[in-house]
């Protein structure tokens, strides 16, 4: 089981289908293997085998795919980068990973540099494409042209052959390389492909960004197992979304919440024509029941999946309860067992809140170099999360925090993800984050940060005010500071743990 033989079938079946659309070029499914095979045979020149790691770093392109596709035909282990990150950063994950290739983009020549400057051991060889390549640097382009685009020999992998390293978004501190396998990516694929309803039929618009699950894992592969057609995008434009909807009779999208929240303050769904889409999922981090319903009001058939890098999608909603259960994360996935239990790892009763557990061929093999972590996380074959959620009657997970950002206020739980959804209900805010501080009396109490919506201006008085009578006493901020723009990561999480060391750092 090979997960690039998927694009060699896909060529057989459709090969003058449309496959990737980027800045208005388009190409087929033909194309597209074409240049895979190319690639392909040109990193295997450099004497690179399977289970190397091959890195890539670059905003969304043609090109980031087709590195993977190559690395998956070849065996070697693909490795995406992101390119917000800083040059020690960078450095870290490519020494990590031991990465012994690195395609990217000539636009990210100098973090590209920095990054490689900063290695104790050996730097990866590099090719690049776009204008400004180095002149030190091969081309992207032309090690494609010199090459053959006959099928590379075929490697020998299985289920459990390694095809990923996919680094976690590191909201909570350094990010952990998940390895994945193709055994994982195809049962992720089967249950996008049945969430989704996808079929060659469907166009994908793809603003997320391909170097995490939401883009790569969750839209664009399975996409193109299928033998969809992407619309791909470089950066989230709120009205240049919802222009491609309408422009490209778009059927499916994915945004995380943070996406949602800006096309719904600062551009109006109605005013297009959006009845070629079924469905635009939520995912990255829940969303507010509010927020889904507002969505939906507006013509957009907004509904939620919940998952991570470690195992993807987890949990979805099903289309015909998408009003009825909003703000929940859904029902397990087909191929895949969740549950939400105790600390001794009994599942809790509904109403009350646990940890959300996987087990199942989403899982990943491990973190990569870091076996305690790994044990840890999976454990009597379950994928601990680190999520937190409680469970309905009917059996709808509901995801409450995650357990670093739960903190404790005279000895009541306090999630604060419950207080930020009601706060978005403000007029006056358009962002909201609480983390727990120390306090004297209480042990801990709420810190808000709030980015105000433009032109407006909140104080601590009139958020106390919205929230009493909203959330128990307990759960309201005793202070509050004004933010004009969060740490984010690149999927738009808000980063919790570069707000505490704002607040911590003397």
């Amino acid at each position: 089981m090979n997960t690039g033989r998927w694009l060699f079938k896909r060529s057989l079946v459709s090969p003058q289908r449309p496959a990737v659309l980027f800045e208005e070029h388009t190409l087929t499914y033909e194309d597209l293997n074409r240049r895979v095979n190319r690639l392909a045979h040109a990193i295997l020149g450099w004497g690179l085998s399977a289970g190397d790691r091959v890195g890539v770093l670059s905003r969304n392109c043609p090109q980031f795919l087709e590195v993977y596709f190559a690395c998956a035909k070849t065996g070697l282990i693909f490795v995406p980068l992101n390119f917000r990150l800083a040059p020690p950063e960078v450095a870290y994950q490519i020494s990590d990973s031991g990465l012994k290739a690195l395609f990217f983009h000539a636009e990210l020549s100098d973090l590209v540099r920095k990054a490689t400057e900063l290695l104790a051991g050996p730097s990866p060889i590099l090719a690049a494409w776009a204008h400004g390549v180095p002149p030190s640097v091969p081309s992207y382009e032309g090690l494609l042209e010199e090459a053959s685009a006959d099928e590379p020999p075929p490697a020998p992998t299985n289920l459990d052959t390694p095809q990923m390293i996919m680094y976690t978004s590191g909201t909570t501190g350094t990010p952990k390389g998940a390895l994945l396998s193709h055994g994982k990516t195809l049962f992720n694929t089967l249950n996008a492909q049945i969430y989704f309803d996808l079929g060659a039929r469907d166009t994908m618009l793809l603003v997320l960004p391909l170097f995490h699950s939401g883009g790569l894992n969750i839209m664009a592969v399975p996409t193109l197992y299928v033998g969809g057609r992407i619309i791909l995008r470089d950066r989230f434009d709120p009205h240049r979304f919802l222009r491609d909807i309408e422009t490209h009779r778009v059927t499916q999208a994915m945004l995380v919440p943070t996406m949602l929240n800006t096309i719904l303050k600062e551009a109006r769904a109605p005013d297009f024509d959006l009845s070629t889409l079924r469905a635009v999922l939520i995912g990255g981090e829940p969303a507010s029941a509010q927020l889904v319903r507002e969505a939906q009001d507006q013509g957009l058939p907004v509904r939620q999946i919940f998952g991570q890098t470690e195992t993807s999608i987890e949990l979805w909603v099903p289309p015909e309860m998408a009003r009825e259960k909003a703000g929940a994360v859904g029902l397990p996935v087909f191929h895949g067992e969740v549950q939400v239990v105790d600390p001794e790892g009994r599942p809790v009763r509904p109403g009350e809140i646990g940890e959300i557990v996987v087990r199942g061929p989403i899982q990943m093999l491990s973190y990569w170099n870091m076996p305690e972590e790994t044990r840890e996380t999976i454990r009597d074959g379950w994928l601990h999360t680190r999520d937190l959620g409680r469970v309905d009657e009917e059996g709808f997970v509901y995801a409450v925090d995650r357990m670093g950002d739960m903190y404790i206020s005279g000895g009541e739980n306090v999630y604060p993800a419950e207080v930020e959804k009601v706060l978005l209900g403000h007029p006056k805010i358009y962002e909201a984050a609480i983390v727990g501080i120390p306090h004297p009396r209480w042990g801990k109490v709420g810190h808000a940060f709030i980015k105000p919506r433009q032109g407006m201006e909140i104080t601590l008085d009139e958020v106390v005010s919205f929230l009493k009578d909203r959330v128990a006493a307990y759960k309201i901020p005793r202070s509050m500071e004004i933010i004009e723009e969060f740490p984010k990561t690149a999927s738009g999480k808000i980063k919790k743990s570069e707000l505490r060391k704002d607040i911590e750092t003397p």
